[in-house]
């Protein structure tokens, strides 16, 4: 019996502790899920010993702990370090999903779950392709996971924790799966991504909640301040006005920007999807562009005032907002957070007073398409895919994928198996089943692969 003969024998059984998992409500922001996040550890644990792995371990870190493990044939062998996060994006708005989020659905080819693409269902891939090929004796090479619970907080302990376990850690390449595809028609692999600045602003005006028809029209609103604030970070033709925010972005020549167009896209239907009439960007370049090789500012959140059912007539004390900003290769997380609280303190009005916070961020990342690790990567997906896959650039942030290389010393391929439409971060997240079943054929290729290549 050969790897896929042994996924096509298993494959109920598969998705049926990939359900089990993504009943686990792992949700890394939120402290009342801190046991979860423990809970989901060992399960992840678990599940990489049983797949076959020699050890594996719940490592402490300051915050969620992360899940070591390997299986090594061979010192001598080239080694894989694979990476996946086992917590998730919160769950609201919780009245938009068609099902619970931590209550697992199947249906119309679909797992419907949080974490069912992001990225419990890839990183399951990589647990079950390992299962493949320890049963059937066809491992190649070494493997070492390193699976974190802080991905969706900006991976803040994983510096350190490098550090504390490079020999641990030794490996000859990472690959990654918490990416997408074009479509499982289109397969293509990702070659970039951005980085990410995560700001938090508070803007206050009074010492306290005000009655809006006493103190209204005499006292600034810091909800009516923070919007306007807000609203002057573009400019009319969508550029960011943050002072500096371009000054480190390498443009891309037009022969770049032309290979990058030529991935299959059509505008009708991604409006379409959305439900919206047009798409809004910076101006003069596609959506391709600002989604990949573009940096970015976007308001993730805010609030303030009275939120509740019914009216209460008041002029809040305070405002908030969460901003994000995506950046490209060679803009720098920290340098830009500097630039960003610079500007929003700058242009907060003398009626009230503002606070930045950086939350946490991560830098972009490219990685080599003529590399032993991409050509085996791409090898693998032609094989199963029938089809080459297009190189892309993601729109998304990885923050480790840039810490690898700095402290590890080694470079990462990013095979994903997601798509764009499977809602990650939203409600009703999805991931297809086909997408689940492709990728524990395809790894095992990779593998192969990227062995064989090594030996000679």
């Amino acid at each position: 019996m050969n790897a896929n003969q042994y996924l096509e024998s298993n494959k109920q059984r598969f998705l049926d502790e990939l359900l089990e998992l993504l009943r686990i409500p792992s949700v890394s922001a939120d402290s009342n899920h801190n046991e979860d996040t423990k809970r989901c550890a060992e399960a992840v644990k678990q599940a990489l010993l049983e797949a076959g792995c020699d050890k594996a371990e719940i490592c402490k870190t300051k915050g969620h702990p992360v899940v070591l493990a390997e299986k090594i044939i061979d010192p001598k062998l080239p080694t894989v370090l694979t990476y996946g996060h086992y917590d998730v994006q919160p769950p609201d708005p919780l009245n938009l999903w068609t099902s619970g989020p931590f209550d697992p659905v199947v249906k119309d080819g679909n797992i419907y779950a949080r974490g069912a693409c992001d990225d419990k269902g890839q990183v399951f891939m990589h647990v079950k392709a390992l299962e493949c090929m320890v049963k059937t004796n066809s491992l190649p090479c070494n493997v070492k996971f390193i699976i974190e619970g802080e991905e969706e907080v900006g991976s803040a302990n994983l510096d350190k924790f490098l550090k504390a376990n490079k020999e641990k850690l030794a490996a000859d390449i990472v690959l990654v799966s918490d990416t997408s595809m074009i479509s499982m028609e289109n397969p293509s692999i990702e070659t970039g991504l951005r980085g990410l600045t995560y700001m938090e602003v508070e803007v206050t005006g009074p010492n306290r909640d005000l009655h809006s028809g006493v103190y209204g029209g005499a006292v600034a609103n810091p909800i009516t301040i923070l919007a306007k604030m807000i609203a002057s970070l573009h400019d009319k033709n969508n550029k960011v006005k943050v002072s500096g925010f371009y000054r480190d972005v390498v443009e891309m020549t037009a022969a770049e920007r032309k290979e990058l167009n030529n991935a299959p896209f059509n505008l009708d239907e991604y409006k379409k999807d959305l439900n919206i009439q047009e798409v809004w960007g910076e101006d003069g370049y596609t959506t391709l562009e600002r989604t990949g090789i573009r940096p970015t500012l976007e308001l993730n959140g805010i609030w303030g005032g009275y939120t509740g059912e019914g009216a209460k007539t008041v002029l809040p004390s305070k405002a908030y907002a969460k901003i994000s900003m995506r950046l490209v290769p060679n803009q720098k997380s920290k340098k830009i957070a500097k630039q960003f609280e610079k500007h929003f303190m700058k242009i907060a009005p003398p009626y009230v007073t503002v606070k930045v916070t950086e939350l946490h961020g991560g830098e972009a990342a490219v990685t080599p398409t003529d590399s032993a690790a991409y050509k085996a990567a791409a090898k693998a997906i032609e094989t199963t895919f029938g089809k080459k896959p297009i190189p892309t650039r993601g729109g998304g942030s990885i923050p480790i994928v840039a810490l690898f290389e700095k402290v590890l010393g080694i470079k990462t391929v990013l095979m994903g198996f997601g798509l764009d439409s499977d809602n990650i971060h939203s409600p009703n997240e999805k991931f297809g089943l086909f997408n689940f079943y492709k990728g524990i054929e395809t790894i095992p290729h990779f593998y192969k692969n990227y062995s064989e290549t090594k030996k000679s």
